[in-house]
């Protein structure tokens, strides 16, 4: 597969304070890549390099295609309307704003709203469609589901899908673990100023599967446990409930959560 995206050696400090440390990573066009990191770990520069907003101290960046970007918030006039924006937006693109995408968003349910009328959700619709207005090939998402209902969510996963069913190649950054395990085809894990992983979701609870989370139910109560050597901790933990004379009704056990996963590696505990 083609890569949209390719990344060497990208390093970027703050005086003393080392940022990106050699950063190497690709990203397939056509795919949805989510870039994730803790706080501090690099996230933020690292996509603000690659969308051209941050210089870099060293390395390379090449992209493949038009790139357009959906930020989390947008400083737009207040009493501007939507299709004004997207007019103005394309004007400055040297670009006609097209009626399918603009249908599918549904902005024009909205052309008679002033900005500040409009809600959380059509909000989001509206930067996406301003970020689509040149059509790129490669579009930025940031949280673009945050503060969103359930109803409203689900949309726009749907609507981002549909993008990639365009071919688009999509960079998600959000700090929902849900989000990340339901959209992308691939996610890269930021620790120290380099990938600590790459990978599926697949991958990257294989890389961490020996994490398990156990929930034992007794008569009298339910205690849950936390191990990384199921065999041993499942021993130990039968023989001391048989000592204490406690009989076990249930036992559940599960390899923990995507969350769960990516804090360990982010924090170098993998």
């Amino acid at each position: 597969m083609n890569e949209a995206i390719k990344i060497s050696g990208l390093k970027k400090s703050y005086g003393a304070h080392v940022v990106l440390n050699g950063l190497d990573f690709c990203v397939r066009q056509g795919e949805i890549f989510a870039l994730l990191g803790v706080n501090g770990a690099g996230k933020t520069t690292s996509l603000e390099c690659i969308e051209g907003l941050r210089k870099y101290d060293s390395g390379n960046i090449t992209i493949h295609g038009r790139i357009g970007i959906q930020l989390q918030s947008a400083s737009l006039p207040e009493h501007i309307k939507p299709l004004e924006a997207i007019k103005l937006f394309a004007k400055w693109s040297k670009t006609t704003p097209d009626r399918t995408t603009l249908e599918a968003l549904g902005i024009y349910e909205l052309e008679k709203k002033q900005y500040y009328q409009l809600s959380t959700g059509q909000k989001r619709r509206l930067h996406l469609a301003l970020a689509l207005t040149r059509n790129p090939d490669i579009l930025f998402l940031d949280e673009p589901t945050a503060g969103l209902d359930v109803e409203g969510r689900l949309s726009l996963h749907e609507q981002i899908r549909q993008l990639k069913a365009m071919g688009k190649t999509i960079i998600l950054a959000s700090h929902d673990m849900a989000e990340v395990e339901d959209l992308c085809d691939r996610i890269a894990i930021l620790s120290g100023g380099k990938i600590a992983f790459i990978g599926t979701v697949e991958q990257l609870n294989d890389t961490v599967g020996r994490h398990y989370n156990i929930t034992i139910q007794a008569e009298s109560s339910t205690e849950k446990y936390e191990s990384d050597n199921i065999g041993e901790t499942l021993l130990s933990l039968l023989t001391q409930y048989k000592e204490n004379g406690e009989p076990i009704v249930d036992i559940q056990i599960n390899r923990g959560t995507l969350e769960q996963h990516f804090m360990k590696i982010a924090k170098g505990e993998q």
